[in-house]
């Protein structure tokens, strides 16, 4: 079922959702809890680990007629900005401990005894100095990638392509990455950098998957797992959301989100909305067609951390059935709602991504027959996830109108 845009939303009603059955091996297979449990056990030991808050946004839920919006606030983790910090770094992390093992001859000892503290601190620094990490990025994920690299004693190689802003840049080489800048989309960018990997010998660490790269993408899934535990502990006692709205750019974050709270309730599950701009609209287009299909074009939307063309395979498997619903929605909507959490009480800072879920609520507000298909309205328990705050604040104080230390203020 589609609901046409008037003009700005699209809804795709997802026929080969399977909301009345368990979470099977194949799925299992991509994501399961033991992955999850592992990444968690990694990311608490990690210096400045605290799970970031699950904001009731009562103001929010009131105005746009809804019993209840729960907002996880990623803005504050690790300091990064961004939900990224939960898988780059443990990929990171999870590929030293390989070359570690390797290297030192304790390739037998059981994974846990290559600490995360000691790794750190320099225990075997010796073993790490030489190895290259490398990523594509819109700002968000190379920026993670180049933290956990610089914190764990590797080298990062950062790609980023032509639409990426100067503040992003600067953001990525604070922590000492080298950043290369390519012509092209976000697609291009990864093309190049897998390219460049090869021939160099470095290891590409990315949520993208593709054929032959499975390993590393499900290891940043599994840390996005850890967030959205974090989310369903800190719900209370006994209520389960009755719809999440998701955003997607390749679909790791949205996946994981999914496939945590599908292990979780089984068929009580909230309703699973992914949410895209319309243009970076890969998973809507996967879900129409049946099978990953990409967006064409320069992939040129405001909220750059989504602008992915080209769904990942591993996601996709969790996605095609897991999700219910498939939205994508015009620009304009994006700075509506980063004024919106901005002007709420208390304020919420959100970058251009992060309020993804926020502007769908407000777009949907706006097209009932939409609304009402999804089954939204006063006694709906809405779970979004913010999962960045102002990653460029040029950019935000553009769309805001205040500084975001102003608004935090």
């Amino acid at each position: 079922m589609t609901t046409a845009s008037e003009p700005g939303l699209d809804l795709f009603h997802n026929p080969r959702a399977a909301h009345g059955r368990l979470y099977s091996a194949a799925e299992a297979a991509v994501l399961d809890g033991d992955g999850m449990a592992a990444a968690r056990r990694d990311l608490a030991a990690w210096p400045g680990y605290r799970a970031t808050p699950l904001h009731d946004m009562t103001e929010v839920a009131r105005r746009l007629g809804l019993g209840t919006v729960w907002y996880k606030d990623e803005s504050g983790r690790f300091g990064l900005n961004s939900f990224k910090a939960m898988g780059a770094p443990y990929a990171v992390l999870r590929h030293l401990r390989g070359v570690i093992a390797g290297r030192t001859g304790v390739a037998d000892a059981p994974a846990d005894e290559i600490t995360v503290g000691d790794i750190i601190a320099g225990k075997y620094r010796d073993a790490t100095a030489g190895v290259v990490v490398t990523s594509a990025t819109d700002g968000n994920h190379g920026r993670a990638v180049a933290w956990g690299a610089e914190a764990l004693g590797c080298r990062a190689v950062i790609y980023i392509h032509e639409h990426v802003s100067a503040g992003r840049e600067q953001a990525i080489a604070r922590y000492g990455a080298e950043v290369r800048r390519i012509k092209g989309n976000y697609d291009d960018s990864v093309r190049r950098c897998a390219a460049d990997a090869a021939a160099e010998g470095w290891q590409v660490i990315s949520d993208t998957s593709y054929d032959g790269y499975m390993a590393v993408p499900r290891d940043v899934m599994h840390g996005y797992m850890v967030l959205a535990s974090e989310a369903a502990e800190q719900l209370p006692p006994g209520v389960v959301p009755t719809h999440a709205l998701i955003q997607a750019g390749v679909g790791g974050l949205a996946a994981a989100i999914c496939a945590t709270f599908w292990q979780r309730w089984g068929r009580d599950r909230p309703r699973f909305v992914v949410v895209e701009p319309r243009k970076a609209d890969c998973c809507y287009r996967s879900a129409v067609a049946g099978k990953p299909a990409a967006t064409p074009g320069d992939l040129d939307t405001i909220m750059a951390g989504l602008a992915a063309g080209e769904v990942s395979p591993l996601a996709w498997t969790i996605l095609q059935a897991g999700a219910d619903d498939f939205l994508r929605l015009s620009d304009d909507y994006a700075p509506r709602a980063m004024r919106l959490l901005a002007e709420t009480r208390p304020p919420v800072v959100a970058g251009e991504s992060g309020c993804a879920g926020v502007a769908a609520l407000i777009a949907l507000a706006e097209h009932k027959e939409a609304k009402a298909t999804l089954g939204l309205g006063p006694s709906s328990r809405v779970l979004l996830i913010g999962s960045e705050g102002a990653t460029d604040p040029d950019i935000y104080e553009k769309l805001v109108g205040k500084k975001p230390a102003a608004v935090a203020a």
